[in-house]
């Protein structure tokens, strides 16, 4: 049996432009893997079964796509063990089937080459082909094309899942970014991105970041209150994260913020 850790990721920009003729938005936004993952066991089988998270989809959807192009039978078991929250902006679902195509892919006689399963993975969901690199990247068009980035990983992460917090769905919040014509002075949004990207020498440089164009919450306030350099909702929400210098001052923002969530302390992961 192989097993792996599949990292979450959270959005330290996400900049969100007009639809495309695909259907899909232009995105740019930078992506970090962090030190909170699911486990993703995989083993040969008689068939394709996924257990240990009756909500998956997308793991067996992966390992179907992956046998389909290699011209065999998807004869694998799976088991997800979920420490990462569901529909929270943190991409465990993607994470979890990239982890399953990796381990997958290693049980084949003829492997693909990672250049093939990453392609494979652009099919799943943008951010897919994010959790078969390493270290954090910008992801450009529709958010999986890849470019990886030299980025501080020196600072603490401080996560807030609000309780009774509910996600709609990542169509919905979408269509209501239309509806506002969030699109517009997405060119003038991009550059800055990209102009502070380009200026970020330490941790604290990060804070130049735009903030994300889906999604929002007054706990990015409260997180900045009580010492992050930087706040900022991930993916389309709900989970928050703050970024901290010191880690005794994530642990005591962390501990003032547990009457309104769920809360974690962590680090920057560079691969897992």
């Amino acid at each position: 049996m192989r097993r792996l850790p599949a990292a979450a990721k959270i959005n330290l920009a996400l900049v969100v432009g007009p639809r495309r003729p695909d259907g899909k938005h232009e995105v740019v936004t930078v992506l970090q893997r962090i030190d909170l993952a699911d486990r993703v066991s995989l083993e040969p089988a008689p068939g394709l079964r996924v257990t240990g998270f009756a909500e998956d989809t997308l793991v067996e959807r992966a390992l179907r796509l992956l046998a389909e192009a290699v011209g065999v039978e998807p004869r694998w078991a799976v088991r997800i063990a979920k420490h990462i929250p569901v529909a929270a902006g943190l991409g465990g679902g993607s994470s979890d089937a990239a982890t399953a195509l990796r381990l997958a892919n290693e049980t084949l006689e003829r492997p693909l080459a990672l250049d093939a399963l990453r392609a494979l993975a652009a099919k799943l969901g943008a951010d897919v082909p994010f959790f078969l690199a390493h270290g954090p990247h910008l992801g450009e068009e529709d958010g999986s094309v890849l470019r990886p980035l030299e980025l501080p990983q020196d600072y603490w992460v401080v996560l807030v899942l609000p309780d009774r917090a509910s996600k709609p769905s990542t169509a919905a919040v979408y269509r209501a970014f239309d509806e506002r014509g969030g699109e517009a002075g997405f060119e003038a949004r991009k550059a800055k991105l990209l102009r502070a990207l380009a200026s970020v020498r330490g941790a604290r440089d990060l804070a130049a970041l735009p903030g994300n164009d889906l999604a929002s919450s007054p706990l990015v306030e409260e997180l900045l209150e009580l010492g992050a350099f930087r706040g900022d909702a991930t993916g389309a929400g709900p989970v928050v994260y703050g970024l901290f210098s010191r880690e005794e001052e994530a642990r005591s923002a962390a501990r003032a913020l547990r009457p309104r969530g769920r809360t974690w302390v962590i680090v920057p992961a560079w691969y897992g």
